[in-house]
């Protein structure tokens, strides 16, 4: 815990109480309310829907360009393609010109764009009926093939990655992910990471990466709110922060009643069988007060910590009032703790769902 007074304590020494205050509040904000809106796009039959189905609906997939009536200028405009943070240009056996010329326009609107091969498993299964079959030089030959007809059809600096709608974890979707994240701004990048789907424990990882940075900026919310000498006030709002970003936790990593029952159509499995593996957190739609304080009353950090004597050591300023550090530590404590139990249920329903 010394390290995270620290940075309190140094928040509070460069800044008055009611700059923090509002800071940590526009912080959280941003966090929670900042959207990513992806397009996809493509002629019918290459995947979109199959692909958005499979990022659990974060973007809605539109029509696709290749309508004889649509240019791709007109087609821009028509669905408001500035709104959006990035382009997917989808196509499975063959891309079109329309495809090249909506990447160009994209171009022109200085938005990122990404060819993405949606069906590349298909070309895997029929190549591996041949004779000395590697899948990695199958790979590479597809690639290589359709970088340089894009590249004849006038496109700069062609990249094509390679997906498969049905298993995410295959081929060049992680590749993909991480592009995306460093062509992303940090508030961006934290909503691509959050909404995505947990086709991994590498996902996972950059999950609880992210949540760690919020629990920073929740707990020092908490701090602050603390430090206002309202009587109750503090517990009454660390309960209630505590409920809704514990519940937030569940639903980032899959563990509440909606992506269950999405994943167990999706693997084959009855729900309670995956809810099984969820041994320590719980599931979202059951985190409420109760299920909280009974956590706080188990808590070792809550009947032992000393607060008193932290605020003397390290944050003068708070020395009269107990709420501000005790309302931090008891809130960074407990969402750090809460955390890594929802991460290894998480990795326990993976690893269910991928039982035969």
């Amino acid at each position: 815990m010394t390290d995270e007074l620290e940075r309190m304590k140094a928040a509070l020494d460069n800044n008055n109480l009611s700059d923090v205050i509002e800071q940590s509040s526009t912080n959280l904000n941003l966090l929670k309310n900042t959207t990513l809106d992806i397009a996809i796009t493509g002629v019918s039959g290459v995947g979109k829907s199959s692909l958005v189905n499979a990022l659990r609906g974060i973007t809605d997939s539109e029509e696709g360009i290749g309508a004889p009536y649509f240019k791709a200028e007109e087609y821009l405009k028509m669905v408001n393609f500035e709104k959006y943070d990035f382009f997917m240009i989808l196509f499975s056996e063959h891309f079109t010109i329309n495809d090249v010329l909506l990447a160009h326009e994209i171009y022109k609107m200085k938005k990122k764009f990404y060819y993405v091969h949606t069906k590349v498993d298909i070309s895997i299964d029929s190549a591996r009926r041949k004779r000395n079959f590697s899948e990695e030089r199958t790979l590479d030959r597809i690639r290589e093939y359709y970088c340089a007809n894009l590249a004849v059809a006038g496109e700069s600096y062609p990249r094509v990655f390679l997906i498969s709608n049905w298993d995410l974890n295959k081929y060049d979707f992680p590749l993909l992910q991480r592009t995306l994240e460093n062509d992303l701004d940090d508030l961006k990048k934290y909503a691509l990471i959050t909404t995505m789907p947990n086709v991994s424990r590498e996902v996972l990882k950059k999950k609880k990466d992210a949540m760690e940075a919020l629990i920073w900026t929740v707990s020092l919310v908490s701090g602050v709110i603390g430090v206002i000498p309202v009587p109750g006030l503090s517990t009454v709002c660390d309960l209630g922060i505590l409920v809704v970003t514990m519940t937030d936790f569940c639903k980032v990593f899959g563990l509440d009643e909606d992506s269950l029952c999405r994943l167990a159509r999706r693997v084959g499995k009855p729900v309670p069988v995956l809810r099984s593996a969820i041994k320590k957190s719980g599931v979202a739609d059951r985190i409420t007060s109760t299920f909280v304080t009974r956590l706080l009353r188990k808590s070792t950090v809550c009947r032992t910590m000393t607060a008193a004597e932290l605020v003397l050591d390290f944050i003068p300023v708070l020395g009269s009032v107990f709420g501000g550090i005790g309302s931090f530590l008891t809130t960074f404590y407990m969402l750090k703790s809460f955390l890594n139990d929802v991460e290894e249920d998480a990795a326990n329903v993976l690893a269910k769902a991928a039982e035969y």
